[in-house]
């Protein structure tokens, strides 16, 4: 019986890789939006690809940056607008968040924009990168980076972290 890969692992180090690759750029970036195609699929049809690629494992998968992502104040309604070809296997978002205690966002002002600035300068704000990455085939991950703790051995990886994250990028990838 042949062995079966367990997509979960490959997803989780393809995930890592990619926020390893944006970490490298520092903090303050826009959300970056990747196509995870599968390795050895993606040097089939990208021969000129192969030198760059002959290091990773075939079996693994391969994150392709999708350049020129529109300018949103919604992830959500910019994830609704997506869809991907069927030669892509998987998606992942990596997009920087500020965190706050509960009792930062009582008595915040009624409009949105005084709100945003009341929070970004909130004493007990932290910032964070989140890395969400699924595979058609269902399996997810997501990873935590926190400003403070910015350090590749310090980076959280669990599945339950950005669940309302995961299923708008898992839509992106049904048909």
């Amino acid at each position: 019986m042949a062995d079966v890969p367990d997509f979960t692992e490959i997803l989780t180090k393809a995930a890592a890789d990619t926020e390893r690759h944006v970490a490298r750029l520092g903090w303050d970036q826009a959300p970056r939006l990747f196509a995870l195609v599968r390795t050895d699929s993606l040097m089939e049809a990208e021969p000129t690809l192969r030198a760059e690629l002959e290091s990773a494992p075939a079996e693994g998968l391969t994150s392709v940056e999708q350049e020129g992502l529109l300018k949103t104040s919604s992830i959500e309604s910019l994830l609704g607008t997506l869809g991907w070809p069927d030669a892509v296997d998987g998606a992942a978002l990596a997009l920087e968040r500020i965190v706050v205690p509960p009792e930062a966002e009582r008595d915040l002002p009624l409009n949105s924009t005084e709100a945003t600035e009341a929070l970004a300068n909130h004493p007990a704000r932290r910032d964070v990168r989140l890395l969400a990455a699924v595979l058609r085939s269902g399996e997810s991950v997501c990873l935590l980076r926190q400003r403070e703790h910015d350090s590749d051995d310090a980076v959280a990886i669990g599945k339950d972290i950005a669940p309302g994250l995961i299923e708008a990028l898992r839509a992106t990838l049904s048909n």
